[in-house]
């Protein structure tokens, strides 16, 4: 029997109705197992936990978790210290209060019991809520943080500001109060007491901005060296660039790519032409990382455990090593590439009409920087720009903003905002923060790729061929509940954000608003993350019923996978499929590593937000250190009787204008109209205001500012 077919058989025996639920042995004797199937039950059943299909309850006994109210799944945590929990494939969402966390800690997978005694805290009945009883996993065991002493304990704060607990630790393990320590905890089992935990290795002074992404790389478990055969193994990759197998051959096509200036991987390149009938055909050529990464290799097993690659202020930590990111597989001008291309052809009304896969061989003519076609797509004249690369980007960005105007008309949510990107030096040491805007050039590339990840998703759902799919399931209410109430207090009127249409129409409302950054990203806050999973399902935020990825196969595993299953069926039809027979992925294979390249990225993400967060902050601390009064324009977004809540948009961070840097005298607080007056100067929401930072926690992630005199 496969694995697949056990998985099922176990799924169906415990869905069936019996007075006590049974235990292992139970279920290998109701189906009869014996010998190597015995030995996969327990790691069926253990994938099933924690999955969250399934649930264990006391006796070892196993249950469906929806007949005995308990969901199992990962618990994500606020700032503010509450839970949400997501069970699996978004099956079941459950709101978990501070108070009922138990001892759970952020990234936790856990089994929580539905219906509550806290549940009337909760008004929309739509929103589960529930209480941590059991931990099943512990998302780490290795921790970072700062080393204190108090008058009688040594403890560690956690560098993430989630953690609302200290960790008592007995020793300094010979690290100096005050250092940036890595600890290590067994077990917490009384949420009472704080966790206790030892130093294992002492990273030195928590104030040293060089160690801000080691830190960050051993707190979220990120890979760094690759090993010793894999880094042999890519040494040897080049000469496959020698047997490319069955391809066609494109390397006269005008092919170019646009990428950051900063770019060393050129995984996608654009190409643009018309058919006999006058039809635009887009071309978007991929690197085909399949023909080097063969399954089962080293490079492939490394790839699989890293998931994705990570982009760090300082660095980047790639899923495959230079030799191929950087070498044989980019998309370098003037020299022939392997590629896994897609041509869609498309009507005059942007609507992708049919497409088609090759492997190809290309030559890509032009590499371009967001900064070079910028002015193009604004109708200038670029010297150092040729007339044909002009008019094909000319072409190129009618097309991407036909593909934008179709998807924003059936609702797809308008979220782009401008990224900080920060800049250090050697030493780690912020030197400026600069705006990246989302401007047409960058919107050119994404449509395009978003345009082939939804070709490509489609062409292998409509052909029964198992995939990884890019899925985001719709918003949780209990969010949406929080969000709501956050810009209803904001003055807006922003409807039941849980449809897209009113979330869609609301953020389109927003335009123009001097907060409309700062919503964009509560929204985004709000949102469940998008996921990878064998089963199709709804792209919430793009309004897409067939999504996948496929266009970076250098720093995404899930799209390796898709090219992989996309060169097995070139291959069964005759077409070309690069000489070789790769079998097809079953989707019981995927769901594991589907799951896998879920958490991955989620531990990037988390980890880039945390650097670019404590960079922004020791940026502002130099400041302050040193004397330094810069002055930025900054918005309010909120009024409390405290004072003024502001962001910075051109740092992208949020603080507080405290009232006692309004005035020295009596401050009236208007809560209808969100306004805060001393007499001589009204503060409003939208203000906008001229500051200077006055005080900041890098602990506590938490900044205040004075106001610059008129």
């Amino acid at each position: 029997m496969k694995t697949g077919d056990l998985k099922q058989s176990i799924l169906e025996y415990l869905q069936a109705e019996r007075k006590t639920p049974p235990s292992s042995s139970d279920v290998s004797a109701a189906l009869q197992l014996r010998g190597s199937q015995k030995k996969r039950l327990q790691k069926i059943l253990n994938d099933l936990l924690l999955s969250g299909q399934i649930v264990r309850i006391r006796g070892n006994r196993y249950s469906m978790g929806s007949e005995a109210d308990l969901v199992t799944g990962r618990l994500d945590l606020s700032k503010r210290g509450d839970g949400y929990l997501q069970g699996a494939g978004g099956s079941c969402t459950a709101f978990v209060p501070r108070e009922a966390l138990g001892t759970a800690l952020p990234g936790d997978t856990v089994v929580v019991r539905l219906g509550s005694e806290l549940a009337d805290r909760i008004k929309d009945d739509r929103v589960k809520v529930g209480r941590v009883i059991r931990v099943l996993t512990r998302a780490q065991r290795e921790i970072v943080g700062t080393l204190k002493r108090s008058d009688r304990f040594l403890h560690v704060v956690p560098m993430d500001p989630r953690y609302k607990k200290n960790f008592y630790v007995p020793e300094t393990a010979g690290a100096e109060i005050g250092d940036r320590v890595i600890i290590r905890f067994a077990a917490w089992t009384d949420n009472h007491n704080n966790p206790e935990a030892e130093i294992v290795e002492s990273l030195g002074p928590a104030d040293s901005p060089s160690q801000d992404t080691i830190a960050a790389i051993r707190h979220y478990g990120l890979p760094d060296a690759f090993p010793e055969e894999v880094t042999a193994e890519a040494e040897t990759v080049s000469a496959l660039l020698k047997r490319p197998g069955q391809r066609v051959d494109y390397r006269t096509l005008y092919i170019l790519t646009i990428d950051p200036a900063t770019a060393r991987d050129f995984d996608d390149a654009l190409s643009l032409e018309r058919d006999k009938e006058g039809r635009r055909v887009l071309g978007v050529h991929i690197a085909d990382v399949s023909h080097f990464v063969r399954p089962r290799s080293a490079l492939d097993k490394e790839a699989s455990i890293r998931g994705n690659s990570v982009y760090l202020p300082d660095r980047v930590i790639p899923m495959l090593p230079e030799q191929l990111s950087n070498g044989v597989c980019s998309l370098r001008p003037d020299v022939d590439r392997l590629a896994f291309s897609i041509f869609m052809t498309i009507d005059d009304r942007g609507q992708v009409l049919d497409s088609r896969f090759e492997r190809t061989q290309i030559r890509s003519r032009r590499r371009l920087t967001y900064e070079e076609v910028l002015p193009v797509l604004q109708g200038k004249n670029v010297p150092d720009i040729d007339r044909q690369a002009s008019a094909l980007l000319r072409e190129l960005h009618k097309l991407a903003q036909q593909f934008r105007k179709r998807r924003f008309a059936k609702h797809a949510l308008e979220l782009d905002a401008p990224e900080a990107e920060v800049m250090v030096d050697r030493e780690g040491v912020t030197t400026g923060i600069r705006m990246v805007p989302n401007d047409e050039t960058h919107q050119l590339v994404e449509e395009c790729m978003v345009a082939a990840n939804e070709a490509t998703a489609r062409e292998l759902s409509e052909r029964k061929i198992p995939s990884i799919y890019r899925v985001h399931a719709p918003p949780n209410v209990e969010k949406m509940q929080d969000l709501t109430a956050e810009l209803i207090g904001l003055g807006f009127e922003p409807g039941d954000l849980t449809n897209r249409k009113n979330l869609a129409t609301f953020l389109r409302s927003v335009k123009g608003d001097a907060r409309a950054d700062y919503v964009r990203v509560a929204v985004l806050k709000s949102m469940n993350r998008a996921e990878y999973t064998p089963e199709r399902a709804e792209h919430f935020g793009l309004a897409k019923q067939y999504y996948g990825h496929f266009t970076s196969p250098i720093r995404r595993y899930p799209d390796l996978i898709v090219h992989r299953q996309l060169g097995a069926l070139l291959l069964r039809e005759g077409s070309s499929g690069g000489g070789r027979a790769p079998r097809f992925y079953e989707s019981g294979e995927l769901f594991k590593v589907a799951a896998i390249c879920s958490d991955t990225e989620r531990r990037a993400d988390e980890a880039e937000r945390a650097v670019i967060e404590i960079k922004k902050y020791r940026f502002l601390k130099q400041q302050l250190d040193s004397g330094t009064r810069i002055e930025y324009e900054a918005v309010v977004v909120s009024v409390m009787n405290f004072g003024l809540f502001i962001e910075l948009p051109a740092l992208q961070i949020q603080g507080l204008v405290h009232v006692r840097e309004l005035s020295t005298g009596f401050v009236r607080h208007d809560s209808n109209k969100q306004t805060l007056n001393d007499g001589k100067k009204r503060y409003a929401v939208e203000s906008r205001l001229k500051v200077v930072i006055k005080g900041v926690d890098m602990e506590g992630r938490k900044l205040d500012f004075a106001l610059v005199g008129d």
